[in-house]
């Protein structure tokens, strides 16, 4: 199994980090995007549609989108649910993640990270802020209820939201005001093989 990834990709690290719970042996490979290495015709063969993760199984089958690949990668563990109402639970807030809490909070650290906030770019990164606050916002008033995001039990819906909310002060939101979050992340870091996105780098 090889995944082809950026370790500083939050997208990229829910896989990694999916894999070090469930002790998943594969093989890391970075691919720096920045330098175009998604249009490479080696890689749009796997994945026409030029981004990562991407996964390849030893049969040559391919998975691409991160959601998908760690959903795969969970089944038949207790990260993902058997019960059917319970799948779509994950679901609901894979979707959240993709369409409310991503387009804002991802976006804003790229802009910030990766191209170090450009003038140009200033004003799209402060229009991201109100959205990335309403999904945390929404995040926090689930966590007050319940220790994880789909009930008491760890997911694959927070190793989905994880992964960009963990570093979403790089793209300039203050988690202090989400006590709730703060305190589910600290769930997330204290669970059995966890690793950090720093130390994922590299590694297998």
């Amino acid at each position: 199994m090889k995944i082809y990834a950026d370790a500083q990709s939050g997208n990229c690290y829910k896989v990694k980090l999916m894999c070090a719970l469930l002790n998943i042996e594969h093989e890391w490979i970075h691919v720096d995007i920045l330098a175009g290495g998604t249009n490479a015709q080696d890689f749009l063969a796997m994945n026409p549609n030029g981004k990562i993760p991407l996964l390849a199984l030893d049969d040559g089958r391919h998975l691409w989108e991160s959601n998908a690949i760690i959903n795969y990668l969970a089944s038949g563990s207790d990260l993902l649910p058997s019960d059917v109402f319970a799948v779509a639970k994950v679901q609901q807030w894979q979707f959240f993640e993709q369409y409310s809490h991503e387009p804002y909070i991802a976006v804003a650290r790229f802009i910030a990270k990766y191209l170090g906030l450009p003038e140009s770019k200033k004003a799209e990164y402060e229009a991201k802020q109100a959205g990335g606050h309403k999904a945390l916002a929404v995040m926090e008033s689930q966590l007050a209820q319940t220790r994880f995001l789909t009930g008491q039990g760890v997911t694959a819906a927070d190793v989905s939201l994880y992964g960009y909310t963990h570093v979403a002060h790089e793209g300039g939101f203050d988690l202090s005001l989400y006590p709730n979050v703060q305190a589910w992340l600290s769930r997330i870091e204290a669970l059995p093989n966890y690793i950090a996105m720093d130390a994922s780098k590299g590694k297998a």
